[in-house]
């Protein structure tokens, strides 16, 4: 196979005209070899994370396909670490979704002055752009229609749907008395120009707590998949 991205946690590989293959690595984001769901750098390698991230995506893409929340997921093949997924057009150069249900991580950082750390909000949604030069700032839902980045419509229809894949989340994690403080999606277009969900659900793209302690990557899948 021909290998047509090479990112942080997974490299993209040509499969056919429809389909490509997500082959997962064992870095995680972060800084300062700290875990952090929200960096734009990989911060540690965690023997096992590669394996960690497929399974816990083939877990919950299978369920969210099932539901009709539109996904890119075909199939995976956890002995390798890989995933076979639709290809998708990527909003603009990237977009990234990230739904918060408690003010941490980057919230914290900008909006403590209003704020106390660790406070359960409504359901919120954050939108920035995949830009690393420019350490992946927000956009706003004009900015992103004035740019010609996605309609307003899209918006609205990108918006709801992570709202809904994040309840699920949270609502598989509640089973296991985890709570879901935050979660990073993304979505692109594929087939017809329709929404979907795109790249993975992990222990490496959400914050997950049990009580006041936080559940480590591994130790996430180790709870959800054990």
């Amino acid at each position: 196979m021909n290998k047509i991205y090479t990112g942080k946690t997974k490299d993209v590989y040509e499969l056919n005209d429809n389909e490509v293959v997500l082959k997962f690595k064992d870095d995680v984001t972060g800084t300062d070899g700290v875990f952090d769901p929200g960096a734009n750098t990989v911060g540690l390698t965690m023997e096992g994370a590669g394996h960690q991230a497929v399974a816990m995506t083939k877990y919950f893409y299978e369920k969210l396909n099932d539901k009709g929340l539109t996904t890119h997921f075909v199939s995976a093949d956890l002995d390798k670490n890989e995933a076979v997924v639709k290809k998708a057009e990527p909003f603009g150069q990237g977009v990234e979704v990230i739904v918060r249900y408690y003010a941490v991580g980057s919230f914290i950082r900008r909006y403590g002055k209003y704020i106390e750390e660790g406070t359960k909000i409504d359901p919120y949604v954050e939108i920035t752009l995949k830009d690393d030069e420019r350490n992946d700032p927000l956009i706003t839902e004009d900015a992103l229609v004035l740019l010609g980045i996605m309609t307003h419509e899209e918006y609205e229809t990108l918006k709801e749907l992570a709202l809904d894949i994040g309840e699920f989340v949270k609502e598989e994690l509640a089973k296991k008395d985890l709570e879901l403080y935050d979660i990073k999606f993304e979505f692109g277009r594929i087939e017809d120009g329709k929404i979907a969900l795109i790249d993975e659900i992990s222990g490496g793209n959400m914050r997950a707590y049990r009580e006041d302690e936080h559940i480590k990557p591994l130790e996430l899948e180790k709870i959800m998949l054990g």
